[in-house]
């Protein structure tokens, strides 16, 4: 897994929670400020790797902090807006961005965005594009979404997907509820959290032998599930 570390600049609570879950999960090494002053004093602290910022922040522009960060390094940076006009990116890019993003946006497109940039930038190795447990019993193709079990394709739906490619990449890693809802329901889900256990036992269904003794999602109880498959190359 990669280990950059990512800082992610957002006055926006529940957002900056979800863009965290979902870099976690990837591997990323994730710090948040929800002031453009603590933001600065975090970039100098940590020295990350790359800086996702939202424009309009409550004490400094991400205007002002991107000209702040630019006078210091060149580490890229990530552009949040809720503006969508063309002189507004223009502008972004031209004070020194590396990208340019408008809310509201999917967090898998963020991390995308964020690996793409990256890769570009540094020439990182990224995760392995299929994932393959005991023994080649259950194979994920991140490329191509696609699953299969003892060589049979299995059809999840995308939010079952979802919840099994972030349980797989990581493994014995206890995911609670509303992570898993974050993760694959996005942000600004409203629902009951317990829509996971639903999510979960179809997942079962399809992937385990047997569902009362399950060797891929186990339940935590009390706290969530956790992926217990063994990977090998």
């Amino acid at each position: 897994m990669v280990s950059e570390k990512v800082l992610v600049v957002d006055d926006e609570v529940k957002l900056l929670a979800v863009v965290k879950d979902y870099l976690a999960v990837e591997g990323y090494e994730v710090y948040t400020a929800d002031r453009g002053k603590k933001a600065i004093e975090l970039f100098r602290e940590i020295k990350p790797d790359f800086v996702i910022l939202d424009l309009m922040l409550p004490d400094l522009s991400g205007e002002e902090i991107c000209k702040i960060l630019r006078t210091e390094s060149d580490v890229p940076i990530l552009m949040l807006t809720a503006k969508s006009g063309e002189a507004d990116k223009i502008n972004g890019l031209y004070i020194g961005a590396d990208d340019y993003l408008t809310k509201p946006f999917s967090p898998r497109e963020l991390v995308g965005r964020v690996r793409a940039i990256l890769r570009r930038t540094k020439g990182n190795v990224m995760v392995a594009d299929i994932l393959s447990f005991n023994n080649s019993d259950l194979e994920i193709d991140l490329p191509k979404h696609e699953v299969k079990k003892k060589g049979e394709t299995v059809y999840l739906t995308p939010n079952e997907y979802n919840i099994l490619v972030a349980l797989a990449q990581n493994p014995q890693r206890i995911f609670s509820r509303s992570q898993l809802i974050s993760i694959a329901l996005g942000y600004d889900f409203e629902g009951y959290d317990r829509t996971i256990d639903t999510h979960v036992k179809n997942i079962r269904q399809k992937i385990e032998d047997d569902i009362k003794d399950p060797k891929y999602i186990v339940t935590v109880y009390g706290v969530g599930y956790k992926f217990v498959g063994n990977s090998h190359d």
